[in-house]
């Protein structure tokens, strides 16, 4: 007999799909409806998230999903079957084949009781901090141990002045800083994410630490970074202290002092034009691109339309999307610099043997994304529907306001660092809960799919949210002090934020923590390599 599963089951997402998602997992031979339209019988089991064939394919075919390209049959496909990496694989020339469809920027109409504002820390530039950090940043990958040795025997300490308006110690370390050029496009990514970190709003007070006989010298660094007179400042190497005790010693000394300094800061309503989220992929699967991302999206716009800055990047996985960013461009040569990037990168992988499609992980694939085409087309749902204002290269100072695509790689310590050098005070992402990454000084949000029935509130206004599904938020803050720090989920107890498709009405501190090993970029913690 043959399983009959209900109609919210199975899920057709646009007009033209060869596809719909299985909302569970279904058995083989069961006679499942489609969004209350015509029923099919499945020819073989489909794996939660994944998809089945609403059509028969030949082999040769290409295959739709968002109604978009997202890949080519590669082996003839019987409606019912199970559509995968078993039977899809990337067409060529796929780039050609990203299609905008029609992509419309646009904002939304702001809520007359949203709230516009939120508590920041006003920097003499002008620029407006949402967290008072002192930073330890290095110039080599000889002096991180330094560093962090100095931010683990001060981080008790600093932290117990939060309520006098310091909110802790940082070791912003790499891996890299000597045994490199001492010109060229190397050595200038370096210095430009390491001036963006030590510029941040959030970083209230600086130590830079070297070790002395670097390609990367502090003072080359400290000759050009220009930071404000009310910004404290202390440069030094490990050589000039006499050793590694004495530089921790040093550093020790120096972050006390510059923690009492900050002592006294205080926070101001001020407007949310003032402030710049960072979006970040972060364990996709098959669930993201109804779900989380589009809620994310929806934040996105928010902001930009109360006149604050949303920035996008992971270039690689918009890989097929890109037309529908660049069609929403304020000027021609916006989308034609989206576009040339694309381009780079597709060289840039043919150059190392491998296409964009080698980006979807085994997870990804687990969880129901075959391509980078199918990946892309969830991922950029992040970006809402605002218009794009402008396309800046990795790490580069981020124009404000407005939406903004940054070109950093798909790899998330990698991408983060990138932008958080750009000078965004917040960042939002889709968590992984297996996920340890090196960030950067701000809080961090995530949007995490959850089925209907767990739920507070529907995703709207976005094009690839279904109304059978819902998206929860939990909104907390997470400080980065090594690279061996997590998010986690929120304790018993703790403050969990349900946002309405207007934005979060309340906000809780949550909680970090140290991790039992190091992230996936090791120590690595800018990591620029």
């Amino acid at each position: 007999m043959s399983e009959t599963v209900t109609a919210s089951q199975l899920v057709r997402l646009a007009e033209g799909d060869d596809v719909a998602i299985a909302m569970r997992g279904v058995e083989a031979g069961a006679d499942v409806e489609v969004a209350g339209s015509t029923r099919l019988r499945t020819c073989t089991p489909i794996p939660p998230g994944h998809k089945v064939a609403l059509r028969d394919v030949a082999a040769g075919e290409l295959v739709h999903k968002y109604g978009h390209v997202i890949g080519v049959a590669t082996a003839p496909i019987r409606r019912g079957d199970h559509i995968h990496v078993h039977n899809l694989g990337m067409p060529e020339h796929a780039s050609s084949l990203a299609s905008g469809g029609g992509a419309v920027a646009e904002l939304p109409e702001l809520p007359a009781d949203l709230r516009r504002t939120f508590a920041g820390i006003r920097r003499r530039s002008g620029a407006v901090a949402t967290r008072n950090y002192v930073g330890v940043l290095t110039t080599v990958n000889c002096s991180a141990t330094v560093a962090r040795q100095v931010v683990r025997r001060t981080e008790d300490e600093v932290a117990a002045l939060h309520e006098e308006g310091v909110d802790g110690v940082v070791a912003l370390t790499h891996g890299t800083g000597c045994g490199m050029a001492n010109r060229g496009q190397g050595r200038d990514v370096l210095q430009r994410t390491l001036q963006g970190y030590a510029r941040h709003p959030n970083i209230g007070a600086l130590v830079v630490l070297g070790l002395g006989c670097e390609v990367n010298a502090v003072t080359d660094l400290m000759q050009d970074l220009c930071l404000d007179d009310d910004i404290p400042v202390e440069s030094f190497t490990i050589q000039e202290a006499g050793g590694t005790a004495e530089a921790i010693a040093r550093g020790q000394q120096l972050v006390r002092g510059m923690a009492g300094d900050l002592r006294g800061t205080r926070r101001e309503e001020v407007g949310v034009e003032h402030l710049v989220l960072g979006l970040q992929c972060g364990g996709s699967d098959a669930w993201s691109g109804l779900t989380a991302n589009p809620a994310l999206g929806v934040a996105s716009d928010l902001i930009v339309a109360a006149g604050g800055t949303s920035v996008l990047g992971e270039t690689p996985e918009v890989y097929g999307a890109e037309q529908m960013l660049a069609e929403r461009a304020v000027r021609p040569e916006v989308g034609q610099a989206l576009l040339d990037r694309i381009t780079w990168w597709e060289d840039y992988t043919t150059s190392q043997g491998t296409t964009l499609d080698g980006n979807p992980s085994p997870g990804n694939k687990d969880g129901g994304i075959t391509t980078i085409l199918e990946k892309s087309l969830g991922a950029v749902a992040k970006g809402g529907h605002s218009p794009l204002n402008a396309v800046c290269g990795y790490a580069e100072p981020i124009p404000r306001p407005g939406f903004v695509f940054m070109d950093t790689p798909g790899y998330d310590p990698v991408s983060v660092t990138g932008m958080v050098a750009g000078g965004p005070t917040s960042s939002a992402s889709r968590p992984d809960a297996a996920r340890c990454s090196a960030a950067g000084p701000y809080p961090r949000s995530s949007s995490a799919p959850t089925p209907a029935s767990r739920c507070g509130w529907p995703v709207t206004s976005t094009s690839t949210a279904h109304p059978s599904w819902r998206a929860e938020c939990r909104w907390e803050t997470w400080v980065v002090a090594s690279t061996t720090c997590c998010l986690t989920p929120p304790r018993a107890g703790a403050a969990s934020v349900r946002s309405s498709p207007w934005g979060a009405r309340s906000s809780s501190r949550g909680s970090w923590e140290r991790c039992s090993e190091p992230s996936a970029s090791g120590d690595d913690a800018i990591g620029v390599r």
